[in-house]
């Protein structure tokens, strides 16, 4: 109902499975009734989700944001839905996405936009938009996301939620015939830290709880940095974001952290090209489909002919390297999660495919470092703009300690009383 009153608005479905999400509610309820309803079972179960467009699910389309794909319907479950159904989420359908899943927005030939349910003249950010609006307007709990360069993290920003970046091999990366240094990696957009938390233990290969409990778990004193300048130079922050990163360095230092700020790195998009470049262009297409491919996807499969999977390795493992020696010492770094608020629906109309992808890729600064390093990373809420806009600050960990993460971001929000 929530769906159908406020989708046509928003755009975060591209396709509701309303009838076979009512038989699996049935077959879920007929699961509790067999064992009394006592507590026991999959952790979610009878509760609502959907996939995002880009993962197979079983009977649905597959259409990763093109009219490329827009007759592929997969005949099995990829691997989110098979940890979604094992975790006893009900599939409700499909969340959209950006075309193959590079822009920070979505706005595709294939459907409507998708767009802010805080300020409608805005996008809901992206990859992961569809799946991110439809948690913020209420028209799902929480939904898995993917993040590549930001797609978990700019969304959940953009729409005030919680949203989390596994680290390098905490879960499976489904995605590794195309990404060759890894830079992918799944997780949950939630409205809290405890529910993002539970749905990475669902995603996990041997679900055992040990990040539901994390979340309660004891925070040591931490080395804080705090960045509030933008690693691409011609970014500028707004006031609002950079406050609210200093406001949560604050909140750190009150908590007995130990915080400085840090000095920007200095980055370039041309740095990260490559890598994005190759996996849209080892994607398998016709040639019939690809005139169907948006000018800013066409453009990056140009880019990308010709750059080998030993380029890319070279490219990911010099960046890991700097990002890594940047970071240095530090425990955990504070940053916005984006430098400015949500773009205006439209607001790349005009540009042509390498325009549109140069000045859209930079929403991406503060997160994409953090793929390539393969660091968890989390956006939470932190208030809203003069104009009622979200505000997302991004906690970045060392590699390994998604647990700990998870803990400091629940004393921040309120959910960590340790």
């Amino acid at each position: 109902d929530t769906i159908r009153a406020r989708d046509g608005e928003l755009g975060a479905f591209v396709e509701v499975a309303a009838r076979r999400a009512l038989m699996q509610a049935r077959r879920a309820d007929l699961m509790l009734r067999a064992r009394g309803n006592r507590p026991g079972g999959p952790p979610f179960l009878g509760v609502p989700t959907a996939i995002k467009d880009h993962e197979p699910v079983r009977g649905l389309g597959t259409r990763i944001g093109s009219r490329a794909f827009r007759w592929l319907v997969s005949p099995i479950d990829g691997y989110v839905a098979r940890a979604m159904r094992r975790g006893g989420f009900i599939i409700i359908g499909k969340t959209t996405c950006s075309e193959l899943t590079i822009l920070p927005f979505v706005h595709v030939a294939l459907h409507a936009p998708t767009r802010n349910p805080h300020d409608t003249s805005r996008y809901g950010g992206g990859s992961s938009g569809g799946a991110a609006v439809a948690v913020a307007a209420g028209m799902l709990p929480i939904a898995p996301g993917s993040d590549g360069g930001g797609s978990i993290r700019i969304p959940a920003a953009f729409c005030g939620l919680v949203g989390f970046k596994t680290g390098r091999g905490t879960v499976p990366n489904p995605y590794g015939m195309l990404d060759a240094v890894g830079i992918s990696s799944l997780g949950p957009l939630a409205r809290t830290v405890r529910d993002a938390a539970a749905m990475i233990d669902t995603l996990a290969v041997r679900p055992d709880g040990s990040f539901a409990r994390a979340v309660d778990g004891h925070v040591p004193p931490l080395r804080v940095k705090v960045l509030l300048r933008s690693p691409l130079a011609d970014v500028d922050v707004a006031p609002e974001h950079a406050a609210a990163a200093t406001a949560v360095g604050r909140k750190l230092a009150e908590l007995g952290h130990g915080v400085a700020e840090a000095t920007p790195f200095v980055g370039q998009l041309d740095d990260f090209l490559p890598i994005m470049a190759r996996m849209v262009a080892r994607v398998p297409l016709l040639p019939g489909m690809v005139r169907l491919l948006e000018p800013s996807t066409q453009w990056l499969r140009e880019r990308g002919r010709g750059v080998t999977r030993g380029d890319v390795v070279a490219v990911g493992e010099r960046l890991s390297r700097d990002v890594l020696t940047w970071f240095g010492d530090a425990d955990i770094v504070v940053s916005p999660t984006v430098a400015q608020p949500a773009p205006k629906v439209g607001a790349y109309l005009n540009l042509d495919g390498e325009g549109v992808f140069r000045t859209a890729a930079a929403i991406g600064a503060f997160t994409a470092p953090f793929n390539v390093s393969g660091q968890p990373a989390i956006s939470i809420p932190w208030g809203t703009t003069a104009t009622g806009l979200p505000i997302g600050v991004q906690l970045v960990g060392r590699r390994g300690t998604d647990r700990q993460l998870l803990a400091l971001a629940a004393r921040l929000t309120g959910e960590n009383g340790v």
